[in-house]
């Protein structure tokens, strides 16, 4: 038995049923809250704040580092809530990277800034933090943003997605028993309350990643309480390869930038820009390794490709590829739903010979599809790699990483990769840039977003 999916699973008569992203099965029952739910919350979090931010850092960071423990002890445990959830193969590595997280936001040092004789700049609690997040690793970015608000002596009030609820409550339930109450408390409601969240009066800062459609409501809806905001929103991350590349060096690196966690991650590779020379080559070594990658339930973990997660997703995905192939796109592999797996399933996709303004191109498909475009000119890729509202993340492929270093130079994107993409650390800081958000996460510059400034000159 679970004890931890036990612990959070509301009854069934007064819940809303969650289903198994791969069997569509119930698999529990999310509590059903409400707006008055959530504000006897966030004044209860208010009510606490003192408290746990007289506590200092030292203290604070203690008490992260044994919750991290505790994570890592009940791994198993909240990573089959995750895969069940969500539908990821390795829910339990989701788990120990939140663990690996959570360390590193307690173990980052942050001190005042000296500005000249008798001038100090110090970063103090800005009171209580609202978290909304996604589905796509619900404990992982749950995790990103209850660290640094904790460890800057916030306390946070946190709205999972109405599609992975179970598994961040869980993991509050696991923060809940080390920390004082009402330090960290979830509310699992629908959209109303979420909208409430982030207009409330005593919310002074909101951290939400998921969509640029949401996340331009919740800019509106903190008009209301002025609260500081850090938005990581959707990306339409692109990569280009640049002729002379080693492609069967970087093909694996390439197909998992873009086909991690089947492609639902907001900086994944979502399109890609291959020069002539290379091109034909490209798409086969792609297609070779969406081929072979196993593809099934995460509970079996020789898998590497699990469902979407949601029956929405999925029809977008499904749509954007029917529109590729009306266009006379080559779909050189996948290209179909794959129902004998289950309803949610869909075949890794490689499609070729499609350009801008097809809308697998122009629309961040977050799924397990990939188009790759010809280029001829690199001039010519930069510019359609820019032409997006949207900048998340990027990557440039080349042999020569000076040259792919100066093209990183002009994409306009938070992050840019060179012959890698996707890939985050603790200490590095993220962040979008155009409608892809701002704010930026991870490291000192994280634990300073979380808080608010104060000069103190003597």
């Amino acid at each position: 038995m679970n004890e931890l999916l036990t612990a959070v699973t509301a009854p069934a008569d007064t819940g809303r049923p969650i289903l198994d992203a791969a069997t569509r099965e119930v698999i529990g029952y999310a509590p059903v809250q409400s707006v008055d739910d959530l504000a006897a919350a966030i004044s209860a979090a208010a009510a606490a704040q003192t408290s746990w931010a007289a506590l200092g850092h030292a203290e604070r960071s203690r008490l992260m580092r044994l919750v991290a423990d505790d994570i890592d002890a009940h791994a198993e445990e909240l990573g089959e809530i995750i895969t069940q959830e969500q539908g990821k193969v390795a829910g339990a590595g989701e788990a120990h990277g939140a663990a690996h997280w959570l360390r590193g936001a307690a173990d980052t040092v942050i001190e005042p800034q000296q500005l000249g004789e008798g001038a100090e700049l110090h970063y103090v609690p800005l009171g209580v933090v609202a978290s909304i997040g996604p589905w796509n690793f619900p404990v992982m970015i749950a995790v990103w943003h209850l660290a640094p608000a904790l460890r800057m002596g916030n306390t946070v009030v946190i709205k999972p997605s109405e599609n992975t609820p179970l598994s961040v409550l869980a993991l509050v339930e696991i923060f809940r028993r080390h920390l004082p109450d009402d330090v960290v408390t979830a509310i699992s409601g629908d959209r109303e309350v979420g909208a409430t969240l982030a207009s409330h009066p005593d919310i002074a800062k909101i951290v939400f990643t998921g969509s640029t459609a949401t996340g331009r409501r919740i800019v509106e809806s903190s008009a209301a309480n002025l609260a500081r905001l850090t938005l990581e929103l959707g990306g339409n991350d692109a990569g280009i390869v640049l002729p002379g590349t080693d492609i069967e060096a970087v093909a694996d690196t390439l197909f998992w930038g873009a086909f991690m966690n089947t492609g639902q991650v907001c900086a994944a590779l979502k399109r890609l820009y291959v020069h002539d020379s290379v091109y034909e080559e490209t798409v086969a070594a792609l297609a070779a390794r969406a081929e072979a990658a196993p593809m099934g339930s995460g509970h079996d973990k020789g898998n590497r490709l699990g469902p979407v997660q949601n029956p929405a997703q999925f029809d977008i995905v499904a749509r954007l590829v029917e529109d590729a192939r009306e266009r006379g796109a080559r779909i050189v592999t996948g290209g179909e739903p794959a129902v004998e797996l289950g309803p949610l399933f869909y075949r890794a996709t490689i499609i070729a010979d499609v350009e801008d303004g097809a809308a697998v191109v122009d629309e961040e498909q977050f799924g397990p599809v990939l188009p790759v475009i010809r280029y001829s000119d690199v001039d010519d890729a930069v510019r359609r790699a820019n032409g997006t509202e949207q900048g998340l993340g990027a990557s440039v492929w080349g042999a020569d990483a000076d040259a792919a270093t100066a093209i990183a130079q002009r994409l306009e994107a938070g992050t840019v990769w060179i012959n890698q993409h996707g890939g985050v650390d603790p200490q590095v800081p993220f962040g979008g840039t155009k409608a892809s958000g701002y704010g930026l996460e991870f490291g000192v510059e994280g634990l300073k977003a979380m808080a608010a400034t104060k000069v103190i000159r003597r």
